[in-house]
């Protein structure tokens, strides 16, 4: 999680396993286009800079935040691949609306990795203003598109861990 005055997007793609055979759905939401454009770029960079194919990659555009938890079922359903980063960006308001739309999301993202066992990783940003989400989308604070491409790259690899069918040498 970026902090104050820190950069926490550090990873490098080297430091993961090959992806080899694996595939990635991106689910991004095209509200606050500014935020998850930028954090859309960082997460297909950073999986690209990793080994990742284009054909590996499957790029999905829903309306708002709230349809992100149905897009990623539909993709781990129809698409069959290995991890989803979803990608939004819901900034508070002067209404309640904030906080119904990122529990709704952080709730149904979660349901819908637990219901197919496979990583779905949030990457949906909650700020009270754009400055912050911009700090976050390639600012100062880094950008949560690469770490979230980086989590997933993790998570598919503590699964074929735990399964055997990446061996022992990686270190999750």
């Amino acid at each position: 999680m970026a902090t104050e005055n820190q950069n926490l997007s550090g990873y490098k793609p080297t430091d993961f396993p090959s992806p080899d055979g694996k595939t990635i759905s991106i689910v991004a939401s095209k509200w606050n286009e500014e935020i998850t454009e930028g954090l859309l770029n960082g997460a297909i960079d950073f999986l690209k800079a990793a080994g990742m194919e284009n054909d590996q990659v499957i790029i999905h555009r829903v309306p708002g935040a709230f349809e992100l938890p149905i897009a990623a079922s539909m993709s781990l359903e129809y698409d069959q691949v290995d991890a989803v980063i979803v990608i939004g960006a819901v900034i508070r308001g002067e209404t309640a609306h904030f906080d119904y739309v990122c529990q709704g999301v952080t709730y149904g993202i979660q349901k819908v990795s637990l219901n197919y066992n496979k990583p779905v990783i949030f990457c949906v940003l909650t700020d009270d203003n754009i400055e912050q989400s911009r700090a976050r989308s390639g600012g100062k604070h880094g950008n949560k598109g690469i770490e979230a491409a980086a989590t997933a790259l993790q998570m598919m690899a503590l699964e074929d861990k735990i399964s055997g069918d990446w061996g022992t040498g990686f270190n999750v």
